[in-house]
């Protein structure tokens, strides 16, 4: 039985010397978030597809056990719409990721939200192609997918012959009510607002939470998202939830507590191992 949770990437400013230590060189902040949290978020790598040395240096980092859920580059979801011109940017990425080995948990497919029903037929074709020695999670962002049970079965359909999972963002608690922060109105804007999903097509559900400033708020806008990971536990799947904020100065603590609230309600689940203890500030004469 085993839950991984994480955030959206491992290094935080806000984070440093309070959840981390600090200064802390590169080969080592890796290492330290994989106290508090057993996934994350491969965000950096839609940008640019890193040096295979420097992801073997995140391979040494983390136990085998820990996840990595890496975004393909923009260049193959965003740019070419995964169409066969994709495949040779596919290949590089996959070979700069080998260091991971089962660290690379997921590789997960982010479409714009421009990618509308009429283009199933390039996903469909890019699953097919993709290596089956790897698992993929894909998060959609068209309306139609979430509004028109048409489109949501046939996107099911098409996942399932692949054996990849429907990765859903929760933004519901987010826009709940109006924004009260610079963070907040920002989040507004760069942020999905779509309905919320529950279900799982596979043995490897993959959840998206951002929750408010506010942890009460955040916490509570969750409670859904704990009992429905129970449940996935208690039938035998194996979730990864990543929790956001607005700021996410709170996240790497929050995605503690929510793994403690999962494990409330299924006490067979090992807890975390203790994170990182963070070296008190020297005394000082004034």
């Amino acid at each position: 039985m085993r839950l991984h949770v994480g955030c959206a990437m491992w290094t935080h400013t806000p984070w440093n010397g309070r959840f981390l230590p600090h200064p802390l060189p590169s080969s080592e902040r890796l290492e330290a978030y994989a106290t508090w949290c057993n996934a994350v978020e491969g965000n950096t790598t839609f940008y640019a597809t890193p040096a295979r040395a420097t992801v073997e240096m995140w391979a040494g980092q983390v136990a085998p056990d820990f996840r990595f859920v890496l975004k393909l580059p923009k260049v193959i979801t965003h740019d070419l719409r995964l169409h066969d011109a994709a495949d040779a940017e596919l290949r590089t990425f996959l070979n700069a990721m080998q260091p991971l080995g089962s660290r690379a948990h997921a590789l997960w497919i982010q479409l714009p939200a421009s990618f509308s029903p009429s283009e199933l037929g390039s996903l469909a074709a890019f699953l097919h192609r993709a290596p089956s020695a790897f698992r993929y999670a894909v998060e959609v962002r068209h309306p139609a997918f979430f509004e028109e049970a048409r489109w949501t079965q046939q996107l099911e359909q098409v996942l399932g012959r692949a054996g990849a999972e429907w990765v859903p963002f929760d933004t519901v608690t987010l826009f709940e009510t109006p924004a009260s922060s610079y963070g907040e109105r920002e989040a507004w804007l760069n942020k999905p607002r779509l309905p919320r999903r529950t279900r799982a097509l596979t043995e490897f559900p993959i959840v998206r939470y951002i929750g408010r400033d506010d942890v009460a708020v955040t916490v509570e806008g969750w409670r859904y998202l704990a009992e429905q990971t129970a449940e996935w536990l208690r039938e035998g799947r194996s979730p990864t939830v990543f929790l956001h904020t607005p700021d996410n100065i709170e996240a790497l603590a929050l995605a503690r507590r929510f793994y403690d609230d999962v494990r409330a309600l299924v006490p067979q689940l090992a807890p975390l191992p203790a994170p990182v203890s963070v070296p008190a500030e020297p005394p000082t004469l004034f």
